[in-house]
């Protein structure tokens, strides 16, 4: 399941930084608390600086969620990581599971080709359904 594309301030222009997270809990129990955490950043992504979009995502039988969001550059991508919310969900959830990710950067602007692209990654990683 994911949600909707969520757009941030920043357009497509040039090329884009695509990071895609992948967090594997420990116990389902932990999943509804992770993804309300991650419902709660994503109504601040309209405001980030450098978001170009996003989409949030779970597999709750595999006790899997994560994101796939696309920026502008590095710079943005750090500026997020470092957000007081986001570092509080991560020593929330460090030690409740495993946290993989990954980034590239593409000049391919459709949503479905940068979607398509995440979920081959996403299929392709230990652990997955």
């Amino acid at each position: 399941m994911r949600t909707g594309w969520t757009a941030g301030p920043a357009g497509f222009t040039g090329k884009v930084l695509v990071s895609v997270t992948e967090f594997t809990s420990s116990a389902v129990r932990h999943l509804p608390g992770i993804a309300l955490a991650g419902l709660e950043l994503r109504r601040e992504w309209p405001r980030l600086d450098g978001a170009v979009g996003m989409w949030l995502w779970t597999s709750p039988r595999a006790r899997r969620a994560g994101s796939v969001a696309v920026w502008t550059g590095e710079q943005a991508l750090r500026e997020f990581v470092r957000l007081p919310a986001h570092a509080a969900i991560m020593r929330k959830y460090r030690g409740r599971g495993v946290t993989r990710a990954t980034r590239w950067w593409t000049e391919d602007h459709d949503q479905a080709d940068i979607w398509r692209d995440a979920e081959q990654w996403l299929t392709a990683a230990p652990g997955s359904p």
